[in-house]
């Protein structure tokens, strides 16, 4: 059976065509697009994908009326029977918005929108979306956001540092998050939000591939289970 992955859309994502091209770059199949209108998710979906850009222009809070469209329901209802979801830089202000992750995305420390390339720490090499990373690696993978401070209680980074849900830290932190998290996943490790951009990161001509691991080795995971 072919892999089945779905892309939601949100009103100004503008990182939903990077997204499917990456997956279907480290999967073969080219992933089904869902609108955040839709009521419901196609079925037998093996990975859902929440791309970057700016929900409803970031009206309220980054992710806050996205976290509420229609398709959320179906979202919630398959991350919890773990079936995987990646969130990635608006995609992960929409999955803490949603209550899917711990912690919020705030302003950046400098105020200013940032779009580079920084440097990443791989803290968790043994999730199903980091398995294709060595623990330590040291990566280059592009950002750009404005409200991508991450922030938690004390008590909430000390279980997230202590149950492994760290999965990727900046090397020098760029936004001013709290212990220099970039990304985290769920307890049950089938949700990974992150505000750097793999899917930009998958191909040589657009600077490095760095973050094409990341789809593979999700993908060589899945297939295998």
């Amino acid at each position: 059976m072919a892999f089945r992955a779905a892309v939601i859309t949100f009103p100004g994502s503008n990182c939903d065509r990077d997204m499917a091209v990456a997956i279907e770059r480290a999967s073969g199949s080219a992933p089904l697009r869902v609108w955040h209108a839709d009521a419901e998710l196609p079925e037998r979906l093996d990975f859902i994908a929440l791309p970057g850009g700016f929900s409803y222009g970031d009206y309220l809070r980054s992710g806050a009326m996205a976290a509420n469209s229609p398709v959320m329901r179906g979202v919630k209802e398959q991350a919890e029977r773990g079936v995987p979801v990646l969130g990635v830089c608006n995609g992960f202000q929409v999955l803490t918005e949603a209550g899917l992750l711990p912690g919020a995305l705030m302003r950046n420390a400098s105020q200013n929108f940032i779009c580079r390339t920084v440097a990443l720490t791989v803290e968790n090499s043994q999730s199903l979306f980091t398995g294709g990373y060595d623990q330590g690696q040291a990566i280059r993978i592009p950002v750009a956001h404005h409200d991508g401070n991450y922030f938690a209680d004390e008590d909430t980074l000390d279980r997230l540092e202590g149950e492994g849900r760290v999965a990727f830290r900046y090397a020098e932190n760029c936004n001013g998050s709290r212990r220099d998290i970039a990304g985290v996943l769920n307890a049950a490790g089938n949700v990974l939000g992150m505000m750097p951009h793999p899917e930009r990161a998958v191909d040589t001509a657009h600077g490095g591939t760095d973050g094409l691991a990341l789809f593979e080795g999700a993908m060589r995971t899945l297939a295998d289970a």
